[in-house]
């Protein structure tokens, strides 16, 4: 991919270098005054569940009456979180997330009559803040729609390379794209609606269901991104769609549990199948158009 050439993005915050950064180091033992206990349990809930382990935590910390710590950034360290990462990994996250910006505030007013707000990526070591509570490195990339920031511990490229032998510079920038298309999800008001219908949903199957299908629209707006930035900016080099195909597959729910459990539940996948994983990223990459991407109203998903 030619990443290279991207415009670099004003909305990254650099958070690398404090710290273990809130999480679990917290006097207390948990984040913003929650037990450990309570916070692996709501972790294990959002596993089950499909939701966002931070979402509940950060929930949890609403409704127990605790309130979340600010950061108190001190003016060199708010300097130093504006002041554009300089490593490879920081420098790449920053042009993909720019390249994301130049497509989406032009494919979506043009696709859907909505202006694109940007998201920011916060780049963290360990653990930081969100706006859901802890982020934590285990969690993996996640976006936090209560702040409508993308968290990204930079490591997790590492570990795609050497847990899931997945390397190649599209395959990370598909990471990203993956998390911006849940921004989309977002600004269109989709995000809402789903955790509605999670939360009345009648079994842990349902609420299941409604978060792979979140998922899948997250990996088809990737791929609209991937084929609107290639028209316009003759982004993509050959190989790169394979180098996507292969991450989508390497954390499909299928492949996860297999190789954690022995087993497959599909009843209990949250993200989807390898095969669905790579198939509605083809579907978003082929026609570009972010109405392909209604995982809601296909019989199959």
């Amino acid at each position: 991919m030619r990443w290279e050439d991207f415009r670099s993005s004003d909305n990254v915050e650099d958070r690398r270098g404090e710290g273990g950064g809130g999480g679990f180091g917290f006097p207390g033992g948990g984040a913003g005054g929650l037990g450990i206990g309570t916070i692996v349990i709501l972790m294990i809930i959002g596993w089950v569940t499909g939701i966002n382990p931070a979402i509940l935590i950060g929930g949890a910390e609403q409704m127990t009456g605790g309130r979340e710590r600010q950061e108190q950034a001190d003016p060199q360290t708010q300097q130093r979180r504006r002041t554009p990462p300089s490593d490879q990994a920081g420098q790449f996250a920053s042009k993909i997330l720019g390249n994301t910006e130049d497509v989406w505030s032009t494919v979506l007013p043009n696709q859907t009559g909505k202006q694109y707000p940007p998201t920011r990526l916060v780049l963290y070591q360990g653990g930081t803040r969100s706006g859901c509570g802890s982020a934590q490195a285990a969690m993996g990339p996640f976006y936090c729609p209560l702040d409508k920031k993308i968290y990204l511990d930079t490591s997790f490229f590492q570990e795609m390379a050497q847990k899931f032998r997945v390397k190649g510079d599209f395959a990370y920038a598909y990471v990203i794209a993956h998390e911006v298309g849940h921004h989309v999800q977002d600004v269109l008001g989709i995000l809402g609606k789903v955790q509605a219908r999670q939360q009345q949903a009648s079994s842990k199957g349902e609420a299941n269901q409604l978060s792979v299908r979140v998922e899948l629209m997250a990996d088809c707006l990737a791929g609209v991104w991937a084929k609107n930035s290639d028209d316009r900016f003759n982004a993509l080099e050959p190989g790169d769609i394979e180098e996507a195909l292969q991450a989508a597959s390497a954390i499909g729910d299928d492949k996860l549990q297999e190789r954690s459990q022995g087993y497959v539940v599909p009843d209990s996948f949250t993200h989807g199948s390898s095969e669905q994983r790579m198939r509605w990223f083809m579907t978003g990459y082929k026609s570009g158009q972010t109405k392909s991407c209604d995982t809601f109203r296909t019989a199959r998903n």
